[in-house]
């Protein structure tokens, strides 16, 4: 059964300090929500809050529409997976995924088929009888996902459950999870710093920044749509090229700016802003193609490093004022460290964003 979450004007304080600062949100029944955001900025202390971990000092968590906010963490019906594995390693594997229950006062007869379906969820039925130094540390990470589903939980909380692994183990569990909430259909939080986890698995993602939302949104939207610098700046890899740019003028048929060391007119106006206003100019790397005269000329750059990695090649080059640039190709690229290149954007892909930072 999928559960609604609801946070109204919540908030966190410790003594005067405030780190969350009065958040309001609302998680749709079996969504898998993300949390995402740079370290610091009250992520985990948000999904901390929902899990009863730590007191709401101010509003109000509501889920199914009843009031949580004095009701015990065990009494939530949420289960939580946490970085460590925190593993009995003296208990096998399934003991590990029994003991939880066995403490909660459940029979045996329940706990057998509550272990083995999760088992097979996870596909670790072989490894029942292991102890937890005889396992990678993908399986250990599936035994403590598997110890949140025997619990049956209306939630599950996941607080960065793949930092501790390698970049091939979390590719593969990151598929491994999303797979198990299609399969499962709960309502699913996941706090990550990875914004590349956030974008592949996230049905919405939540962007925090110093206790405070951001955006809200689907993944594309974020991408495609970002309300401010610090949006655009976090989600997409790599990561958005900002240029220090200057309007020069607006009318009815575009926008006109100085760019990296060149004259740019647009084909739009903006939704702010006058000649003289210093902004900044964003473009995805890519977005940048060379030789497409149909688009946008962004100007002539000097290319400093070049990346070739068989798909995509990474150029890192210098606009005429000095300004760094990164341009993504697509393939196997001939092109030379120390180059002149003249490079192309799309017009409807770029972003201006005011002195303030909000998108324009």
């Amino acid at each position: 059964m999928s559960t609604s979450v609801v946070l109204e004007k919540v908030e966190k304080r410790y003594g005067a300090f405030d780190v969350i600062h009065g958040i309001d949100l609302n998680i749709e029944p079996g969504e898998f929500v993300v949390f995402v955001g740079p370290s610091g900025c009250g992520k985990s202390t948000l999904l901390r809050m929902i899990a009863g971990l730590e007191e709401i000092s101010g509003g109000a968590l509501l889920l199914d529409r009843e009031r949580m906010n004095e009701v015990a963490p065990a009494k939530r019906g949420i289960a939580m997976v946490f970085q460590s594995y925190a593993l009995y390693p003296h208990m096998s594997v399934y003991k590990n995924l029994a003991f939880g229950l066995e403490t909660a006062g459940y029979k045996r007869a329940e706990i057998e088929p509550r272990v083995r379906r999760a088992a097979g969820i996870l596909q670790i039925e072989k490894l029942l009888e292991r102890k937890p130094k005889q396992l990678s540390g993908g399986q250990r990470q599936r035994v403590a996902i598997g110890r949140a589903i025997v619990r049956e939980p209306r939630i599950f909380l996941f607080d960065e459950p793949l930092s501790n692994l390698d970049a091939e183990l979390r590719v593969q569990m990151r598929v491994e999870i999303s797979r198990l909430h299609r399969s499962l259909g709960n309502t699913m939080i996941y706090v990550t710093h990875d914004q590349v986890e956030a974008m592949t698995m996230a049905d919405k993602i939540v962007v925090l920044n110093a206790g405070r939302i951001e955006q809200v949104g689907a993944p594309l939207e974020l991408y495609n749509h970002p309300v401010n610098r610090f949006v655009a700046g976090f989600i997409g890899s790599p990561k958005m090229n900002f240029l220090n740019a200057r309007l020069e003028a607006s009318d009815g048929e575009g926008t006109v700016m100085s760019v990296g060391g060149n004259t740019v007119r647009l084909p739009r106006r903006l939704k702010a802003g006058a000649p003289g206003d210093t902004v900044t100019f964003g473009i995805r790397p890519e977005h940048l193609v060379a030789e497409r005269e149909a688009w946008i000329a962004l100007g002539t750059v000097n290319v400093d490093l070049v990346e070739n990695l068989g798909g995509a090649t990474m150029l890192y080059t210098t606009t005429p004022d000095g300004q760094a640039l990164t341009v993504a190709l697509d393939g196997q690229q001939d092109v030379q460290r120390g180059a002149n290149l003249k490079v192309y954007f799309d017009p409807a892909r770029c972003h201006v964003f005011a002195a303030d930072g909000i998108a324009i």
